[in-house]
Protein backbone atom coordinates (compact mmCIF):
# COMPACT_ATOMS: atom_id res chain seq x y z
CA UNK A 1 0.00 0.00 0.00
CA UNK A 2 1.40 3.38 -1.00
CA UNK A 3 1.71 6.44 1.17
CA UNK A 4 -1.55 8.20 1.92
CA UNK A 5 -2.17 11.33 -0.13
CA UNK A 6 -2.17 14.52 1.92
CA UNK A 7 -5.06 16.82 0.97
CA UNK A 8 -4.82 19.48 3.71
CA UNK A 9 -1.47 20.41 5.23
CA UNK A 10 -1.71 23.44 7.51
CA UNK A 11 1.10 24.40 9.86
CA UNK A 12 1.25 27.03 12.64
CA UNK A 13 -1.83 28.93 11.46
CA UNK A 14 -2.49 32.23 13.21
CA UNK A 15 -5.34 34.59 12.42
CA UNK A 16 -5.48 38.11 13.77
CA UNK A 17 -7.92 40.92 13.10
CA UNK A 18 -7.45 44.73 13.57
CA UNK A 19 -3.69 44.24 13.31
CA UNK A 20 -1.64 47.03 14.89
CA UNK A 21 -4.69 48.59 16.55
CA UNK A 22 -5.43 48.69 20.29
CA UNK A 23 -8.27 46.19 19.75
CA UNK A 24 -6.08 43.67 17.88
CA UNK A 25 -7.63 40.24 18.26
CA UNK A 26 -6.01 36.86 17.74
CA UNK A 27 -8.61 34.18 16.96
CA UNK A 28 -6.41 31.22 15.93
CA UNK A 29 -3.25 30.55 17.92
CA UNK A 30 -0.88 28.39 15.89
CA UNK A 31 -3.12 25.62 14.54
CA UNK A 32 -1.65 22.68 12.62
CA UNK A 33 -3.84 20.24 10.69
CA UNK A 34 -3.26 17.33 8.30
CA UNK A 35 -6.13 15.64 6.47
CA UNK A 36 -5.53 12.67 4.16
CA UNK A 37 -7.45 11.60 1.09
CA UNK A 38 -10.62 9.67 1.93
CA UNK A 39 -10.75 10.76 5.59
CA UNK A 40 -13.96 11.87 7.31
CA UNK A 41 -12.75 14.35 9.95
CA UNK A 42 -14.83 16.30 12.44
CA UNK A 43 -13.78 19.61 13.96
CA UNK A 44 -15.92 20.08 17.03
CA UNK A 45 -16.11 23.14 19.23
CA UNK A 46 -18.49 25.47 21.01
CA UNK A 47 -19.63 28.78 19.61
CA UNK A 48 -16.73 31.25 19.69
CA UNK A 49 -14.05 28.53 19.57
CA UNK A 50 -12.75 29.75 16.18
CA UNK A 51 -14.53 27.16 14.00
CA UNK A 52 -15.82 29.65 11.42
CA UNK A 53 -12.46 31.43 11.16
CA UNK A 54 -10.71 28.09 10.65
CA UNK A 55 -13.31 26.99 8.11
CA UNK A 56 -12.79 30.18 6.10
CA UNK A 57 -9.06 29.47 5.99
CA UNK A 58 -9.45 25.76 5.08
CA UNK A 59 -11.99 26.80 2.43
CA UNK A 60 -9.64 29.46 1.00
CA UNK A 61 -12.22 32.17 1.73
CA UNK A 62 -9.59 33.91 3.88
CA UNK A 63 -5.82 33.71 4.36
CA UNK A 64 -4.00 33.18 7.66
CA UNK A 65 -2.08 36.08 9.17
CA UNK A 66 0.85 33.70 9.70
CA UNK A 67 1.64 30.09 8.93
CA UNK A 68 1.55 27.92 5.84
CA UNK A 69 -1.29 26.11 4.13
CA UNK A 70 -1.04 23.61 1.28
CA UNK A 71 -4.21 22.27 -0.31
CA UNK A 72 -3.62 19.26 -2.56
CA UNK A 73 -0.03 20.39 -3.05
CA UNK A 74 -0.87 24.04 -3.84
CA UNK A 75 0.76 26.70 -1.63
CA UNK A 76 -2.28 28.80 -0.75
CA UNK A 77 -0.20 31.58 0.81
CA UNK A 78 1.63 32.15 -2.50
CA UNK A 79 -1.41 31.81 -4.78
CA UNK A 80 -2.93 34.83 -6.58
CA UNK A 81 -6.61 35.78 -6.21
CA UNK A 82 -7.61 34.33 -9.59
CA UNK A 83 -5.93 31.03 -8.69
CA UNK A 84 -7.66 31.02 -5.30
CA UNK A 85 -11.01 31.54 -7.02
CA UNK A 86 -10.36 28.49 -9.24
CA UNK A 87 -9.34 26.45 -6.20
CA UNK A 88 -12.57 27.34 -4.37
CA UNK A 89 -14.62 26.44 -7.44
CA UNK A 90 -12.86 23.21 -8.37
CA UNK A 91 -11.15 21.72 -5.31
CA UNK A 92 -13.62 22.52 -2.52
CA UNK A 93 -17.31 21.69 -2.21
CA UNK A 94 -19.00 23.85 0.44
CA UNK A 95 -22.08 22.80 2.41
CA UNK A 96 -23.35 25.52 4.76
CA UNK A 97 -25.93 25.49 7.54
CA UNK A 98 -27.99 28.06 5.63
CA UNK A 99 -27.86 26.18 2.27
CA UNK A 100 -26.88 29.34 0.28
CA UNK A 101 -29.07 28.37 -2.68
CA UNK A 102 -30.14 30.95 -5.27
CA UNK A 103 -33.81 31.56 -4.56
CA UNK A 104 -35.54 32.03 -7.91
CA UNK A 105 -33.61 29.25 -9.62
CA UNK A 106 -34.52 25.56 -9.89
CA UNK A 107 -32.69 22.88 -7.92
CA UNK A 108 -31.12 21.68 -11.17
CA UNK A 109 -29.84 25.15 -12.11
CA UNK A 110 -28.45 25.62 -8.59
CA UNK A 111 -26.44 22.42 -8.99
CA UNK A 112 -25.26 23.49 -12.44
CA UNK A 113 -23.87 26.82 -11.21
CA UNK A 114 -20.33 25.72 -10.18
CA UNK A 115 -20.01 23.94 -13.54
CA UNK A 116 -21.15 27.09 -15.36
CA UNK A 117 -18.32 29.05 -13.69
CA UNK A 118 -15.94 26.34 -14.80
CA UNK A 119 -17.06 26.67 -18.43
CA UNK A 120 -18.65 23.22 -18.79
CA UNK A 121 -21.13 23.08 -21.73
CA UNK A 122 -24.87 23.26 -21.02
CA UNK A 123 -25.80 19.72 -22.01
CA UNK A 124 -23.05 18.18 -19.89
CA UNK A 125 -23.95 20.44 -16.93
CA UNK A 126 -27.62 19.44 -17.06
CA UNK A 127 -26.74 15.75 -17.28
CA UNK A 128 -24.36 15.86 -14.31
CA UNK A 129 -26.81 17.96 -12.25
CA UNK A 130 -29.56 15.37 -12.84
CA UNK A 131 -27.21 12.53 -11.84
CA UNK A 132 -26.18 14.32 -8.63
CA UNK A 133 -29.77 15.17 -7.68
CA UNK A 134 -30.73 11.52 -8.20
CA UNK A 135 -27.81 10.51 -5.98
CA UNK A 136 -29.21 12.58 -3.08
CA UNK A 137 -32.79 11.45 -3.72
CA UNK A 138 -33.98 14.74 -5.24
CA UNK A 139 -34.63 13.74 -8.88
CA UNK A 140 -38.40 14.29 -8.41
CA UNK A 141 -37.85 17.89 -7.28
CA UNK A 142 -35.16 19.06 -9.71
CA UNK A 143 -37.42 21.69 -11.30
CA UNK A 144 -38.57 23.15 -7.96
CA UNK A 145 -37.19 26.41 -6.61
CA UNK A 146 -35.69 26.47 -3.09
CA UNK A 147 -38.78 28.17 -1.58
CA UNK A 148 -40.79 25.09 -2.65
CA UNK A 149 -38.46 22.74 -0.77
CA UNK A 150 -38.16 21.74 2.90
CA UNK A 151 -34.95 22.39 4.85
CA UNK A 152 -33.76 18.82 4.37
CA UNK A 153 -34.48 18.95 0.64
CA UNK A 154 -32.59 22.24 0.32
CA UNK A 155 -29.59 20.71 2.07
CA UNK A 156 -29.67 17.71 -0.30
CA UNK A 157 -29.60 20.13 -3.24
CA UNK A 158 -26.71 21.99 -1.56
CA UNK A 159 -24.78 18.71 -1.22
CA UNK A 160 -25.40 17.90 -4.90
CA UNK A 161 -24.15 21.38 -5.82
CA UNK A 162 -21.05 20.91 -3.61
CA UNK A 163 -20.25 17.75 -5.60
CA UNK A 164 -20.74 19.41 -9.02
CA UNK A 165 -17.05 19.76 -9.92
CA UNK A 166 -16.01 16.55 -8.12
CA UNK A 167 -13.97 18.48 -5.53
CA UNK A 168 -10.97 17.09 -3.64
CA UNK A 169 -12.70 17.93 -0.36
CA UNK A 170 -16.19 18.57 1.00
CA UNK A 171 -16.17 21.27 3.66
CA UNK A 172 -19.32 21.14 5.76
CA UNK A 173 -20.10 23.92 8.24
CA UNK A 174 -22.84 22.80 10.69
CA UNK A 175 -24.73 21.21 7.75
CA UNK A 176 -27.42 19.71 10.01
CA UNK A 177 -27.63 22.73 12.33
CA UNK A 178 -30.92 24.04 10.95
CA UNK A 179 -32.59 20.61 10.59
CA UNK A 180 -34.64 18.44 12.95
CA UNK A 181 -32.93 15.25 14.11
CA UNK A 182 -34.64 12.88 11.64
CA UNK A 183 -33.84 15.11 8.64
CA UNK A 184 -30.34 15.68 9.96
CA UNK A 185 -29.93 11.90 10.12
CA UNK A 186 -30.79 11.59 6.39
CA UNK A 187 -28.30 14.31 5.51
CA UNK A 188 -25.59 12.68 7.64
CA UNK A 189 -26.26 9.36 5.86
CA UNK A 190 -25.56 11.06 2.52
CA UNK A 191 -22.17 12.24 3.79
CA UNK A 192 -21.32 8.70 4.95
CA UNK A 193 -22.34 7.35 1.57
CA UNK A 194 -20.14 9.87 -0.27
CA UNK A 195 -17.22 9.04 2.00
CA UNK A 196 -17.60 5.26 1.94
CA UNK A 197 -18.73 4.66 -1.64
CA UNK A 198 -16.89 7.47 -3.46
CA UNK A 199 -13.95 7.92 -1.10
CA UNK A 200 -14.75 11.62 -0.73
CA UNK A 201 -12.61 13.52 1.79
CA UNK A 202 -14.88 15.35 4.24
CA UNK A 203 -14.14 17.96 6.90
CA UNK A 204 -17.23 18.29 9.06
CA UNK A 205 -17.46 21.30 11.37
CA UNK A 206 -20.00 20.91 14.16
CA UNK A 207 -20.84 21.78 17.76
CA UNK A 208 -22.53 18.36 18.18
CA UNK A 209 -20.40 15.68 19.93
CA UNK A 210 -22.92 13.03 18.79
CA UNK A 211 -22.45 13.83 15.09
CA UNK A 212 -18.70 14.23 15.53
CA UNK A 213 -18.61 10.74 17.05
CA UNK A 214 -19.68 9.28 13.70
CA UNK A 215 -16.59 10.63 11.96
CA UNK A 216 -13.33 8.68 11.74
CA UNK A 217 -11.27 11.31 13.54
CA UNK A 218 -12.39 14.08 15.86
CA UNK A 219 -10.43 17.25 16.61
CA UNK A 220 -11.62 19.45 19.46
CA UNK A 221 -11.19 23.19 18.99
CA UNK A 222 -11.27 25.44 22.03
CA UNK A 223 -10.30 29.13 22.16
CA UNK A 224 -8.53 28.99 18.80
CA UNK A 225 -6.43 25.91 19.52
CA UNK A 226 -6.82 22.16 19.09
CA UNK A 227 -7.09 20.71 22.58
CA UNK A 228 -7.64 17.07 21.73
CA UNK A 229 -7.79 14.44 19.00
CA UNK A 230 -9.46 11.02 19.09
CA UNK A 231 -11.04 8.41 16.88
CA UNK A 232 -14.79 8.29 16.38
CA UNK A 233 -16.62 5.60 18.33
CA UNK A 234 -19.86 5.15 16.40
CA UNK A 235 -19.80 2.49 13.70
CA UNK A 236 -22.11 3.66 10.95
CA UNK A 237 -24.09 1.52 8.51
CA UNK A 238 -25.14 3.48 5.44
CA UNK A 239 -28.83 3.12 4.68
CA UNK A 240 -29.70 5.73 2.09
Amino acid sequence: MGEKELIIDAKDIYKRFYIGQPNELEILHGISLKVYKGEFVAIVGASGSGKSTLMNIIGVLDKPTEGRYNLEGVDIMAAHDSELSDIRNQKIGFVFQTYNLISRTSAQKNVELPMLYRGIPGKKRAERARELLAMVGMEERMHHNPDELSGGQKQRVAIARAMANDPAILLCDEPTGALDSKTGRHVMDIFHKLNEEQGKTIVFITHSPELADECQRILTLSDGQFTGEREGSVHHDVAV
